[in-house]
């Protein structure tokens, strides 16, 4: 990379680091200056506004999601070997950023009421991930891995409740068991939507190794 995109990438993995710990409305030019030992003039030379910083942020922290989470799980097959994979990456990478912050947790707290560019983009992101998970779980029911009556839509809400429920016992409760426990709820609930051919002895949730580190609208 020339001298300017190398410049500007640590700048975005610094910003990374302010926002997980205090969250994007905590990211403010004069912060990162300082901790790059920079000008705030050298700061927005490469970002115009913190707004736009800010939107660089969340697009860095998506595309280091989706290298985490899902392309990796792409490998496994269609059905529920991926669904289970992607999940399960994603349930160990929010168990991981239970301890520093995770963005798109604090994010949607300080923006769900607030319009503007930094919710745009947010809200997209967020769909984006929808959507690959209600793709995961359409091959899977097309496969006859899950019942083909089921709604996808619903499986993604309850999925999504489970990482909630994982990220608050995690890092405000602290608990030791709760990524376990997550794995657990995941494996009962798909256990409700499996085919009855399947409904016997389902496969557990698999633990999973995730680099560190946090995302680019895929789909």
């Amino acid at each position: 990379m020339r001298k300017g995109e190398m410049t500007r990438a640590a700048i975005v993995e610094t910003a990374l680091a302010l926002a997980a710990a205090k969250g994007l409305e905590g990211l403010t030019i004069g912060a990162l200056a300082d901790r790059m030992q920079m000008s705030k003039s050298g700061v927005f030379a490469h970002f115009g506004s913190r707004e736009d910083l800010q939107i660089a942020v969340l697009k860095e922290y998506e595309r280091r999601f989706v290298d985490d989470v899902l392309k990796p799980s792409l490998t496994e097959p269609r059905g529920l070997p991926r669904l289970r994979a992607i999940f399960g990456r994603w349930l160990e990478r929010t168990a991981i950023e239970a301890a520093c912050g995770c963005i798109y947790i604090s994010s949607a707290t300080e923006y769900d009421d607030r319009p503007g560019a930094v919710r745009d983009e947010l809200v997209a992101m967020v769909r984006s991930w929808q959507r690959e998970m209600t793709r995961a779980i359409e091959q899977a029911a097309d496969v006859g891995d899950l019942q083909t009556s089921l709604d996808p839509s619903e499986l993604v809400f309850e999925m999504y409740g489970i990482v909630l429920a994982l990220h608050h016992d995690a890092r405000l409760m602290k608990n030791p068991d709760a990524l376990a426990r997550a794995r657990r709820a995941f494996d009962r609930l798909i256990a409700s939507f499996m085919s009855s051919l399947d409904a016997e002895g389902p496969p557990t949730l698999p633990a999973t190794r995730l680099p560190h580190g946090g995302a680019h609208r895929w789909s």
